[in-house]
């Protein structure tokens, strides 16, 4: 690969992270009310009754306590996984169970609710960055946030 080839992976995986890593934080801080005390007009939930709601709607098979669980569960999730990403640890494992964890979302909406969700909010195309970002040469993603 060539040095400029090389660099345009590098940032582009760096990208990749911080676009990830920021999606997932976000969606945690609408969760919190954090997004709704800002003032802002577009949250999906606005606090964690409202969220869990709509974990129930998307797994309705479920009972209501494993639902509990499993909201809680992809929120912790996706605060290591957002930590790791921009932290650049395990960059593969973590890459990987992000996908794993977008396309469950991905899987869930679609049957919980249709396809235009997951296709509108761009969740098959997070899965598939995540994916791409664990296909590549972790090494070429750098440490941290510095493109090495």
């Amino acid at each position: 690969m060539t040095p400029s080839a090389s660099r345009f992976l590098t940032v582009a995986a760096l990208f990749v992270r911080v676009a990830l890593a920021a999606s997932f934080l976000s969606a945690v801080a609408d969760r919190f009310g954090i997004w709704t005390q800002l003032g802002s007009g577009e949250v999906a939930w606005g606090n964690m009754d409202n969220f869990l709601a709509y974990t129930q709607m998307l797994l309705w098979y479920l009972p209501s306590s494993v639902v509990t669980i499993a909201g809680w569960t992809a929120t912790i999730l996706e605060i290591v996984i957002a930590a790791a990403l921009l932290l650049g640890v395990a960059i593969r494992p973590t890459a990987i169970a992000s996908g794993a964890l977008l396309l469950v979302f991905a899987v869930s909406m679609t049957f919980g609710t249709g396809p235009e969700g997951p296709l509108s909010f761009s969740v098959w195309t997070a899965a598939a960055a995540s994916l791409l970002l664990a296909a590549i040469d972790p090494q070429a993603t750098g440490p941290g946030l510095r493109p090495s």
